[in-house]
């Protein structure tokens, strides 16, 4: 199964009393959702909350925000992040392993055929015309995500005010959005001193204990072993990431040289992966801007063809620098 070694699934395979919900079951929702998540973030978050907490009660919501909260301050797509957080959780290694790759897997293959049509039959009218139809419905889509999120997670007149002062502070005076978060988190931080009302506490472990979602109830029994804190393995999680981040980067310098296309793509793209905080359309309009005006490889029209392609295809917006490599 994508290559999971078999002792990362020794302990998450199984359907037990202490989870309902076998590895394979969660592969299969997986597998869903990483053909439905379409409309970029707020849509693919739109469908997991749905999902995984609305339909199958996977995890709660406040512990859903709470922790897509802590994806937005990483870099990289804060949805997929998301996705390994809730697998990770449900069956360990494995379960994150296997929700990460799912939820890009889909957007690849279709990424991949449609930059292949693109640079084959970008000039037909047809073909021009669907790009322009498809930019209208997935504008409807993001629009109908960001309200159906909104409307779980702004549960009071001072959420709803600081949402829109952030919203003010992006758009009109284009704030940074990591400054925009902290601010948004200090303020959390005062109000739960001097207004608790407005903002209310976490849950106790006794009242987890009795929820009606699965996570929870098993956080607060202490069956989520792997989730207890541990030097050691964080040590081997990030040697492993960095092996893979980097490795590939510096077999491709190997074998075709610094000054090749393929290198300088490795260094930028790797580059974009750890420097772009703010979410997924941050990290695209650094992309884009480097992807036109530094490096030349595509005009600003293709560029914004690559943008809606990624907005019209299932997975992670930042998927376009498939099309921008290809």
């Amino acid at each position: 199964m994508i290559g999971i070694p078999r002792r990362w699934t020794e302990a998450a395979s199984a359907k037990t009393p202490d989870n309902p919900v076998s590895l394979a079951e969660a592969t299969r929702v997986w597998v869903r959702i990483g053909w439905l998540s379409f409309g970029g973030p707020a849509g693919q978050i739109a469908l997991m909350h749905r999902e995984l907490v609305e339909q199958r009660r996977w995890i709660s919501d406040a512990r859903f925000l709470h922790a897509l909260s802590y994806c937005m301050l990483l870099p990289g797509p804060e949805a997929q992040q998301l996705a390994i957080y809730i697998g990770w959780l449900m069956h360990r290694t494995a379960g994150g392993v296997i929700a990460g790759t799912l939820f890009v897997l889909p957007g690849v293959i279709v990424i991949g055929v449609l930059s292949w049509l693109y640079a084959t039959y970008q000039q037909l009218p047809a073909v021009t015309a669907i790009f322009f139809g498809l930019k209208a419905a997935v504008l409807a889509v993001v629009v109908e995500a960001v309200l159906r999120v909104g409307r779980r997670a702004l549960k009071n007149r001072v959420m709803i005010a600081i949402a829109a002062a952030a919203f003010v502070a992006l758009y009109f005076f284009k704030v940074p959005f990591p400054l925009v978060i902290l601010s948004a988190a200090l303020i959390g931080i005062a109000g739960r001193h001097w207004r608790p009302t407005s903002f209310p506490a976490a849950a106790s472990t006794a009242a987890l204990a009795q929820s009606d979602y699965l996570i929870d109830r098993r956080m607060a029994r202490g069956e989520l072993t792997h989730t207890v804190r541990s030097l050691r393995r964080s040590v081997v999680v990030l040697a492993v990431c960095l092996v893979l981040w980097l490795g590939p980067v510096v077999g491709v310098m190997l074998l075709f040289g610094r000054a090749s296309v393929f290198a300088k793509q490795g260094t930028f793209f790797g580059e974009a992966a750890l420097v772009t905080f703010g979410g997924a359309y941050a990290v695209l309009a650094y992309v884009a801007q480097r992807a036109v005006e530094t490096y030349g490889w595509l005009s600003p029209g293709e560029m914004l063809d690559g943008l809606a392609l990624a907005e019209t295809t299932p997975g992670p917006l930042i998927m376009v620098v498939q099309y921008v490599a290809f």
